[in-house]
């Protein structure tokens, strides 16, 4: 399930929940999440690319998947914000 969180992108209620209440996850949890997204990510755009190749096919169901994987990419580039340490220039 998915909740708004920062604005303009989502994240997993189970993360949105522990960071509402103090429970910030430890960074190697964020890492495999990480990974996951990613995974996903991929697995998305192999399945759009072969979609588009195979001909015509049901519009709705992919931009379905097109706004999933923009929705993983948001939800990626979140995380790496938070396991990249602020620099001070």
């Amino acid at each position: 399930m998915i909740a708004a969180c920062a604005g303009w992108f989502a994240v997993p209620f189970r993360e949105a929940n522990a960071y509402h209440w103090g429970m910030l996850p430890d960074r190697d949890s964020l890492l495999s999440r990480l990974h996951e997204l990613r995974s996903e990510h991929r697995d998305l755009d192999t399945v759009i690319s072969r979609l588009t190749e195979a001909g015509p096919t049901d519009q709705l169901h992919l931009q379905r998947l097109k706004k999933r994987k923009l929705v993983l990419k948001d939800e990626i580039a979140w995380l790496e914000s938070r396991l990249i340490p602020d620099s001070i220039a």
